[in-house]
C-alpha cells in the first residue's frame, strides 16, 4: 500500500503530501525521539501525537514514508515548512495512537 491508497481508505486528513508516492513497509508506533531514530525503519508509517519540527527530522532521518498525527494533533507552521522542505507526507487522524495504527496494520496487511 501507498500513502495515496492510504489516504484514500483510511480517511486520514493530509497535512503535507510530498512529491511522489511512498509505499509503506509497517507501522512505528513511539514519541520517545531517541528510540524512534534507533528503532524506525524506511518505509514506516510513523503513527505519533509529537507534532514538532524534530518530528520531520526524525523521519527524514530514518526515511520514513509518513507521519500520521494521531488524536488530531496538528502541526504547526514551522513543522510544515519544514515538511514541504524535506518533501515529508504527514497526515492526521482524530483517533487514538493504538487505533490509528491497527487500521493502518489491517489495511497494509489486507487483514
Amino acid at each position: 500500500m501507498n500513502v495515496n491508497e492510504l489516504i484514500e481508505k483510511a480517511g486520514f486528513k493530509p497535512l503535507n503530501v510530498a512529491s511522489g508516492d511512498r509505499e509503506i513497509s509497517g507501522v512505528y508506533n513511539c514519541d520517545l525521539m531517541s528510540v524512534v531514530m534507533s528503532k524506525g525503519f524506511p518505509g514506516a508509517a510513523w503513527v505519533t501525537i509529537m507534532a514538532n519540527i524534530n518530528a520531520v527530522a526524525v523521519a527524514a532521518l530514518t526515511d520514513m514514508a509518513v507521519i500520521v498525527l494521531a488524536e488530531g494533533a496538528a502541526l504547526d507552521e514551522v513543522m510544515i515548512e519544514k515538511a514541504k522542505a524535506q518533501d515529508i507526507h504527514v497526515l492526521q487522524s482524530d483517533k487514538p495512537i493504538f487505533e490509528t495504527s491497527l487500521e493502518i496494520y489491517k489495511l497494509i496487511n489486507n487483514a
